[in-house]
């Protein structure tokens, strides 16, 4: 069964607990199967990385870590974090901001 998140990708989104609690970053990328999402710029940690080829660098590399959905909520233009409704408009399904009821 594959799940359905109400973030997506390319969508503002502010950490809301954790080490970086308060940054925003857009939504690189929705792990559905681990309920992870990658924020750019946030959840930053180092990684070894083996060497691949003769031209490759290895070393220690510093990458985006996954985090869990549930510590990130999604940033209306007007009003900041907030949680995501529904609306349908004619046989389109929108989302809305549940603050403002503005389109995200």
């Amino acid at each position: 069964m594959v799940k359905k998140f109400k973030i997506h990708k390319d969508d503002m989104v502010e950490i809301i607990a954790g080490k970086d609690k308060g940054k925003r970053g857009t939504v690189v990328r929705v792990v559905s199967d681990k309920d992870r999402v990658i924020v750019a710029g946030c959840n930053i940690v180092k990684k070894a990385m083996k060497k691949r080829n003769q031209q490759d660098h290895g070393g220690i590399a510093e990458i985006e870590a996954p985090l869990h959905i549930s510590n990130v909520a999604i940033v209306c233009k007007k009003c900041g974090p907030t949680k995501i409704g529904y609306k349908l408009d004619g046989d389109k399904k929108l989302r809305v901001c549940r603050k403002c009821g503005d389109t995200l």
